[in-house]
């Protein structure tokens, strides 16, 4: 018998139950981790609040944590009892102190990374991973534009840019804001409360623009996103936090310059056990090497998920939150 965080309705952190649960056995592919550190993030509220629906309800909750192996299925191979992994990609139920899933989606721990920091980082990290190493390949030197660049994924990719030589510009809300972008790698803010954001990448790229606008935001950027990418550039629209992108015409694309927009998920490149271990040892290297710092902002028991949601949703919170079993 173990403790998890359930919900059988739709609504706010108050509908987030803490209760006895009995994991299933492992199938012939699945593995059962005891989970050390529980991952916090955004689109747990959404599946929380009905905007996501889970497969069925009652339902778990949370796609990502660390812990051991505590039992291994009849056909895994790559996995044994004892071993550290982490994992970020699923499936709901990791709100809790057992958790079952297909060993493909769990990656190998390395001894230099505690559960809190990967259970901290890494879906925030190879979310990272794969937009700046994948979906474009970003280049020593290079001038590239980020939207909200001090959230939670906006503040690894300014590090992240900075180990790799990129100048990354960053959009912010606030001045505050700007100075916690810049203190984490940043080589330029703009402030989009006060700024015309087309306009300053002009001026910081002397006209040149740049070849790729990564934006998270979604329907309130779009247009402004468009007008900062260099002529046969890319877009990577990679998030909706102010509402979907829609209603899109492609000749805006030819209009402004004949470019490239794509729209990747995490789960379209972490596809095999094999690629996402290979993306999370780039993370864990970078971390391990004083690269990337992971800055848990708070830890929160299990049995307090719905005031760690609270939190989060309130915007209390800074740096990543840890709910610990």
């Amino acid at each position: 018998m173990a403790k998890r965080i359930q919900f059988s309705r739709h609504g706010g952190p108050e509908v987030l139950e803490y209760l006895d649960y009995q994991p299933a056995e492992p199938g012939p592919q699945e593995v059962r981790v005891r989970n050390r550190a529980i991952g916090l993030n955004f689109i747990d509220t959404y599946y929380r609040s009905g905007l996501y629906a889970p497969p069925a309800l009652p339902s778990g909750l949370g796609t990502e944590g660390a812990g051991e192996v505590e039992a291994v299925g009849s056909e895994v191979t790559g996995f044994a009892v004892g071993d550290r992994v982490a994992y970020a990609t699923g499936p709901l139920g990791a709100y809790s102190e057992l958790h079952v899933l297909p060993a493909s989606h769990l990656v190998k721990l390395p001894d230099a990374i505690d559960f809190e920091q990967a259970a901290a980082v890494m879906l925030k990290g190879l979310t990272v991973q794969y937009l700046l190493r994948q979906t474009y390949e970003v280049q020593p030197g290079q001038t590239i534009l980020w939207h909200a660049a001090a959230g939670g994924v906006g503040l690894l990719a300014c590090q992240w840019a900075r180990a790799l030589g990129v100048k990354l510009i960053g959009t912010v809300s606030s001045p505050q804001k700007a100075a916690l972008a810049k203190a984490n790698g940043a080589w330029a803010t703009i402030d989009y409360s006060r700024e015309d954001v087309p306009a300053r990448v002009l001026e910081l790229t002397e006209g040149a623009k740049c070849p790729v606008v990564y934006d998270s935001v979604g329907k309130d950027t779009w247009e402004i996103s468009l007008d900062c990418v260099a002529p046969r550039g890319l877009l990577v629209s990679f998030g909706n936090a102010s509402g979907p992108v829609s209603g899109v015409n492609l000749a805006v694309l030819a209009q402004k310059g004949s470019l490239y927009v794509t729209r990747p998920t995490l789960f379209g490149y972490a596809n095999s056990q094999e690629r996402l271990q290979t993306m999370a040892d780039e993370l864990f290297g970078l971390i391990a090497a004083g690269k990337i710092q992971v800055e848990i902002g708070r830890r929160y028991p299990l049995a307090d998920a719905a005031k760690a949601q609270e939190a989060l949703s309130s915007r209390q919170t800074t740096g990543s939150t840890v709910l610990l079993p």
